[in-house]
């Protein structure tokens, strides 16, 4: 495992890559992409057990990550890619015609690292007990990890598969979603109130972790914590609540910045905040 300092700069890289991407191609969602830079950095580079050289999309014996919530994007291919999953240079054509790199996440683009489309919201947490199932049918001792939105559960489909999971003791699976409190159209609270979520999960038999994610200390040490609660019968899920565009100023809290590209002007803005620290794609 890095130390945090370590992790903490690998985060600002990340963060200096989904700027870049965004705005070379003029389009994207930099919110959530920079919002939950730290978990992607925490868990690519020391929480989850992977490997890779090794890369397979049947996951055997090493942890899975399924991105529900495809539309941030660009984090994940910035943190494949700094993991080595495939070469760095190749951040540069996000959106581009022919590139893998395509605006959600797609398996059939030959991503090491992605085993699942995830373009349309609220299908991650179903994918995710699937593949958290098929480990235990295998003997498989390993984790699944998934990541949604506090806006996207307000999809049926996740309720449906948050019942299932701990109705199912899939004690193997490790849900994370991304409290940051707004959404496409504003407040998570004004559009659909998704309130007392701890509550909830709680109802449907799962266990409940809660940090600041963009705290990276703390959120290490909730990870790990999640990572204790597994292999007791109940699903564990991890409410992580982070600031939309965290990291740079203006787009900070600020669900205009969900699905916007930056001008050339507020992209250098952008990147004065933002240290480089293992070099520029």
């Amino acid at each position: 495992m890095k130390t945090i300092q370590e992790l903490e700069s690998i985060a600002s890289q990340t963060r200096r890559d989904i700027v870049r991407m965004i705005a070379a191609c003029n389009s994207g969602h930099p919110g959530g992409s920079l919002g939950c830079t730290d978990l992607l950095t925490a868990l690519y580079n020391g929480v989850m057990d992977i490997e890779p050289a090794n890369y397979t999309r049947e996951g055997n014996g090493e942890d899975m990550f399924f991105l529900s919530i495809g539309h941030i994007a660009p984090v994940w291919y910035s943190a494949l890619a700094r993991r080595g999953y495939f070469p760095v240079n190749e951040l540069g054509t996000l959106r581009q015609l022919g590139s893998r790199l395509q605006g959600h996440p797609s398996y059939h683009s030959n991503i090491p690292g992605v085993r699942a489309a995830s373009g349309s919201l609220g299908q991650g947490l179903s994918v995710g007990v699937g593949a958290a199932l098929a480990k235990k049918m295998n003997n498989d001792s390993k984790l699944v990890y998934t990541l949604h939105g506090d806006g996207e559960i307000e999809e049926g489909q996740i309720w449906e598969a948050a019942m299932f999971a701990g109705a199912n003791h899939v004690d193997n699976l490790i849900a994370i979603i991304d409290v940051n409190g707004v959404q496409i159209d504003g407040r998570t609270e004004e559009v659909c109130a998704s309130s007392d979520l701890k509550d909830k999960f709680l109802a449907f038999k799962w266990d409940v972790v809660e940090c600041n994610g963009n705290n990276m200390a703390e959120l290490v040490q909730a990870l790990n914590t999640c990572k204790e609660h597994t292999g007791k019968g109940k699903p564990v899920m991890l409410l992580m609540h982070t600031l939309m565009g965290y990291g740079v100023d203006f787009m900070t809290d600020n669900n205009g910045w969900h699905g916007k590209a930056p001008s050339a002007e507020q992209a250098e803005n952008a990147l004065s905040q933002l240290k480089e620290t293992l070099g520029d794609y």
